[in-house]
């Protein structure tokens, strides 16, 4: 990973997990708590692929796990994270954005949904029956439900920082053009860019202008 994804990464991480600890997990709602963390691993596996985002899950997931007040085995929500960082990562969009709200709206309630069976999964393998007294299944809805509704507060901006960082100058493939738009999620899915529009305005004022420098120069003979 380079430079610009570490920096980034770690900064959303940190912020992330000092909300989920010091803001959401005192809300005192019934059944889950909404995961900030899981929602920032997902949209920077949107746009770093499968590898990058199981890096990320893995990272985000051994610091809660190391993170105060963390009452399970170290390791345990790293493996969960790792895990979905990497199967989200697939569904990476080939073109690099997002045109609909569908896709990462799916990816998030699997990603609820399978985080949570795979905590209790592990859970179970190290001998943490809490998830049975809790009750799985609401669990299950609640969770899904709460990061359902977080999520297009958080991801699309997650997935625009990245984007941005990716497309930095002074990164290794900086040459391009920004995209402003970080995905088609709060857009209606029109999929047009801010750069590209900026470059196409920028071409048509430069030919406005030549064309009248050419007009004053044929007076200016005459």
């Amino acid at each position: 990973m380079r430079v610009n994804r570490i920096l980034l990464s770690s900064s959303l991480i940190v912020v992330a997990l000092v909300l989920q600890v010091s803001v959401l997990a005192r809300l005192h709602l019934p059944g889950a708590v909404p995961d900030l963390l899981l929602l920032v691993v997902l949209g920077l596996a949107l746009v770093y692929g499968h590898v990058g985002g199981a890096l990320v899950g893995f990272a985000a997931g051994l610091l809660a796990d190391l993170a105060p007040p963390a009452d399970h085995a170290a390791g345990r929500y790293a493996l969960v994270l790792c895990v979905i960082g990497y199967l989200a990562g697939l569904f990476k969009p080939e073109s690099g954005q997002v045109k609909t709200a569908a896709g990462p709206m799916l990816v998030v309630v699997a990603a609820a949904v399978g985080s949570t069976l795979l905590y209790a999964g592990v859970g179970a393998l190290v001998g943490d029956t809490a998830a049975r007294h809790v009750g799985l299944s609401g669990l299950l809805f609640t969770a899904a439900l709460y990061d359902l509704l977080l999520a297009p507060f958080v991801v699309p901006g997650v997935m625009a920082l990245a984007r941005r960082a990716e497309n930095d100058p002074l990164a290794e493939t900086g040459s391009g053009t920004s995209g402003d738009i970080a995905s088609g999620w709060l857009s209606g899915g029109t999929g047009l860019r801010i750069g590209g529009q900026r470059n196409g305005l920028r071409v048509k004022a430069a030919r406005a202008r030549s064309a009248r420098a050419g007009r004053i120069k044929g007076v200016k003979r005459l």
